[in-house]
């Protein structure tokens, strides 16, 4: 049955109640990092809450995300994958440092030390609420933050609450569970944990994933103290690409595992502990934390296949003095600081496979070997004023980089004993020992205006940046010996409405945003940042209960993303040609129906549009149409059973496509249709 004909039929058999309205309040930690309303505020923050979290019940972020307008997560193998916010799918060494990922409001890594990657390791899959600002955060959040910002949000678990749960599904998935806690009057302590197990449908893959959560809470009249742990294992065999036009439409190819002994094994481990002081007209906000983890991964995407083993480790603080001038003036000034060590180390233990080339320049042993301590200093200021119906902001963020870098091995491009390569020199260079300094001052300017009491437009001005990785300034090749690089840039104009009309709870957002010094790695492997992109778009995020039993949601996103600079590939100009892996239209579409009290059964339709895979225009994927179907009864109280089935139709799709001139088309291929059973006890 077509999809056009399918909606408009469920549409019509369940339009026959009336649905209470619900309020146009959201709530956000965000937007502010401090609990406002974001309806009034000038930027958008989009939010998945509990309830749609705990009905999804991801097994990757993905499937949470793809629910937010802008955004377009790319899933990978096992939990990889490449994220756009607004954006391109982001690839390549430093591209992660695009988007600001956090958990609790602090960063998952530190700046300068990204991992593309590196949402594994928050706790979504048990996370409270997942709340996404688009637009550059730079000016709140700093380098990092150009395209905006993904926090998740673990749960309070400090309370006399108790969970349990088991989820069993296709190709050998499993996870359990478990959520506790204890009042203690002004104090409290409580669990969260998840210990996932996947064999997947793909030849010999697996993952093996366990996630903690600890919190302790502790409260007087003025003042609390909230501290957080938390800890994360993955121990994942990956599968990588299939190559061929269209091959993940022959499902034995699709499920061929052509990279066997690739893997990845990640630590990560963060605690934090955040002191909030009250008074009438202020409140001062301190949060020290310290991270550290290491990550092991077989890079099976480059010749010769080298080992990487890279760590960080790092202290940092975050402070926040809101101060209520007057009732209609509030004037926040903060101070962020972060001091981090980090490694990095690349080495292959067998000679290399392929063309004489090949064989001469990736050379066995140690390619890169390197020490980065960082410090980062981050002033910012902001004042917000309330004049009428008309809500000014104003704010800005010095932020101040600071890398010392030291090579461990010999300086250039020669063998790890310092025996030179044939053909020119080996594929890997190594810069002299050093220091790199970055600054930024990211302004923003806001505007929203009460037209009434249900209906608001806003307009805002901001600046992102992001200073350039250490992987991008240390892990040069051929005949590169020093990254001369400067911190990308984003330009952002934005216009938009929010507003309730009778029961319609909507968000309609417009943005232009050029990007400047955009660094890549060009056709000679010099790694350079003279690239200039624009990006354009359209989102619509729309909530509408149809009937009382019957909800209706649509997130929608038409967008337009270039290059708009010079440069020949394959004798093409590139100039003016849409991004790679950037599909103009992403739309998802939800209908919740609750047929009773305690049961409720959910539709959602998702569409990626045709894109193109290559810089030149010259190939593409058609893109794709899926369905998913979850269902979840209450039993009683304290049990509740569910199911979800995903991918319904079985459509044979590709999770990433691209095409490089080496391997030709390639493909993340999707998963077939799979179906997850659970049972959650709560106490």
């Amino acid at each position: 049955m077509h999809l056009s004909f399918f909606i408009p039929l469920v549409l019509s058999i369940n339009a026959v109640h009336a649905k209470p309205q619900q309020s146009m309040e959201r709530i956000t930690t965000t937007a502010a990092r401090t609990t406002v309303n974001s309806t009034p505020l000038p930027v958008v923050v989009s939010s998945i809450e509990q309830a749609q979290l705990d009905l999804i019940a991801p097994t990757h972020i993905e499937q949470v995300l793809k629910q937010v307008a802008g955004a377009n997560v790319q899933h990978g193998n096992g939990q990889e994958y490449l994220p756009a916010l607004r954006s391109s799918v982001l690839s390549g060494a430093g591209a992660c440092g695009a988007i600001l990922t956090a958990e609790d409001g602090i960063p998952l890594r530190a700046a300068g030390f990204c991992n593309i990657n590196e949402l594994f390791e928050a706790h979504s899959e048990m996370a409270q609420r997942i709340e996404v600002l688009k637009g550059p955060g730079s000016a709140l959040y700093g380098s990092n933050a150009m395209h905006g910002v993904i926090n998740v949000i673990t749960p309070d678990t400090t309370y006399n609450e108790h969970q349990l749960g088991l989820e069993l599904g296709s190709y050998g998935y499993s996870r359990v569970k478990v959520r506790t806690g204890k009042d203690m009057g002004n104090q409290g302590i409580g669990l969260n944990a998840s210990i996932t197990n996947d064999t997947g449908y793909r030849d010999d893959e697996s993952v093996k994933q366990q996630k903690l959560n600890l919190r302790h809470r502790y409260n007087q009249q003025n003042f609390t103290l909230n501290s957080g742990l938390t800890y994360t294992n993955l121990d994942q065999k990956t599968a990588g690409f299939i190559t061929g036009y269209q091959s993940y439409k022959n499902s034995e190819t699709a499920q061929a595992n052509f990279d066997p002994n690739a893997f990845r094994k990640a630590q990560s481990f963060r605690v934090w502990s955040k002191a909030v002081w009250q008074t009438d007209k202020s409140t001062l906000t301190i949060t020290p934390y310290a991270r550290s983890q290491k990550m092991t991964f077989f890079k099976h995407f480059l010749p010769g296949t080298p080992l990487e083993e890279n760590s960080q480790n790092g202290i940092g603080m975050q402070s926040l003095w809101h101060y209520n001038y007057t009732t209609d003036i509030a004037l926040n000034i903060g101070l962020d600081s972060e001091y981090t060590r980090a490694d990095f180390l690349q080495y292959q233990n067998e000679p290399t496979e392929g063309s004489d080339f090949l064989v001469a320049t990736v050379p066995q042993g140690k390619h890169y070997d390197y020490d980065v301590n960082s410090i980062l200093l981050a002033p910012f200021m902001s004042i917000d004023w309330q004049w009428q119906k008309l809500k000014l902001s104003v704010g800005a963020r010095f932020e101040q980089l600071n890398y010392q870098y030291t090579n461990n091995m010999l300086t250039g491009r020669t063998k790890e004993d310092g025996t030179q390569c044939s053909f020119g020199g080996c594929r890997y260079s190594r810069p002299p020992s050093g220091d790199n300094k970055f600054s930024n001052l990211s302004p923003k300017f806001g505007l929203s205006y009460k037209i009434n009491n249900a209906h608001y437009v806003y307009a805002n001005a901001s600046q992102g940046y992001r200073a350039p990785q250490a992987s991008e300034l240390y892990q040069l090749q051929r005949e590169q010996s020093v990254a001369d690089l400067n911190p990308e840039t984003a330009n952002n104009l934005e216009l938009g409405f929010k507003g309730k009309f009778k029961q319609l709870n909507y968000v309609l957002s417009a943005y232009s945003m050029k990007k400047d010094n955009v660094i890549f790695r060009d056709s000679d492997f010099f790694t350079i940042n003279d690239a200039k992109t624009e990006h354009q778009g359209i989102e619509l995020e729309i909530n509408y209960p149809l009937t009382q039993s019957l909800q209706f949601a649509l997130s929608a996103t038409h967008a337009n993303h270039r290059y708009r600079y010079n440069q020949i590939l394959s004798g093409i100009n590139i100039n003016g040609n849409m991004i790679d892996t950037a599909p103009k239209n992403i739309a998802n579409m939800q209908l919740n129906w609750q047929p009773t009290d305690n049961a409720t059964l959910a539709l959602e339709w998702h569409h990626v549009s045709q894109y193109f895979t290559d810089a030149e225009n010259s190939h593409n994927y058609a893109g794709h149409n899926l369905l998913n179907l979850r269902a979840a009864w209450q039993l009683n109280n304290r049990f509740t059973l569910s199911a979800r089935i995903n991918n319904v139709a079985n459509t044979a799709y590709a999770d990433r496509a691209d095409y490089t001139s080496f391997t030709g088309d390639r493909y993340f291929p999707g998963k077939p249709r799979n179906i997850v059973l659970a049972a959650n006890y709560h106490w």
